[in-house]
């Protein structure tokens, strides 16, 4: 008998309360961009359309990191973010492609891990021409980054934060360490954990959205959305709409060399 009771509760399902973000209070959380400024573009024209549609509300965009990289328009990708953040509310998170990038001006094993993971496509956007880069050192190529990315550029990287916390949401590039509270999580996981928290299955004290690990769909259990959908790969890159308890996703979608958008509901 006191095995069956027990097997009952085992079985019945946890009640799960609805993620939801702050009354009043909208959210476009956009993943990895790296470099594809021909989505992200379209992908901001469709954002402020969506937003100028729905009614009045506290509207807060938030990259998730790795602007930069592997895709060809690095450079066009910084400059239009930052300008976005002057028109409306913006928030950017850290990702290990930006730490990697800003570490490159001082290091030199670093600029060397750099280049070989998307990086050469990075210092080429900042108009460097490709013989000169070929042609260069390391130690001459890491002094040419500090004539030909602007410091503006840098300062703005530098700025990015490492956690997001909205309601019962929290945005982060890689993830959470499943040993540590939100409150005692370390840069170097947040930016670039990924099996530990791929492969945790218990649920965190927030919805984790995340980018950093491509997928081809949207992401979604239980307590994890990751929304790297692969922009440099697939041609696709994907903003998630968060208000109230309800979610849609916005994505740019490249094919034959023409941009559309699409969107859905998430369940």
């Amino acid at each position: 008998m006191l095995r069956s009771l027990r097997q009952l509760f085992k079985e019945r399902p946890a009640d799960r309360r609805v993620a939801s973000v702050p009354e009043g209070e909208r959210y476009y959380v956009i993943g990895d961009i790296h470099g594809r400024l021909d989505l992200f573009e379209a992908l901001i024209e469709a954002i402020e359309a969506d937003d100028a549609a729905l009614g009045a509300a506290s509207t807060t965009v938030v990259l998730l990191g790795d602007l930069i990289d592997r895709g060809p328009a690095s450079a066009g990708v910084i400059e239009r973010a930052r300008d976005w953040g002057e028109t409306r509310k913006v928030r950017y998170l850290a990702g290990n492609h930006e730490e990697m990038f800003l570490e490159s001006f001082n290091d030199k094993e670093m600029l060397r891990h750099f280049v070989k993971h998307g990086g050469r496509e990075t210092i080429l956007s900042y108009g460097i021409k490709r013989k000169q880069y070929n042609e260069l050192t390391i130690k001459e190529l890491q002094a040419e980054l500090v004539n030909i990315v602007p410091a503006a550029h840098r300062r703005f990287l530098e700025s990015f934060e490492d956690m997001i916390v909205a309601g019962d949401y929290v945005f982060v590039h890689a993830g959470l360490n499943p040993k540590r509270s939100l409150e005692d999580q370390k840069r170097g996981d947040l930016l670039w954990i990924r099996e530990r928290f791929l492969k945790h299955t218990e649920p965190f004290s927030h919805v984790v959205v995340h980018g950093h690990t491509i997928f081809e769909g949207i992401e979604r259990t239980d307590h994890r959305i990751g929304i790297d959908t692969g922009a440099f790969r697939t041609g696709r890159l994907s903003a998630l709409v968060l208000e109230g308890d309800t979610r849609r996703t916005i994505q740019a979608v490249e094919t034959d060399g023409s941009v559309r958008v699409e969107t859905a509901t998430l369940d």
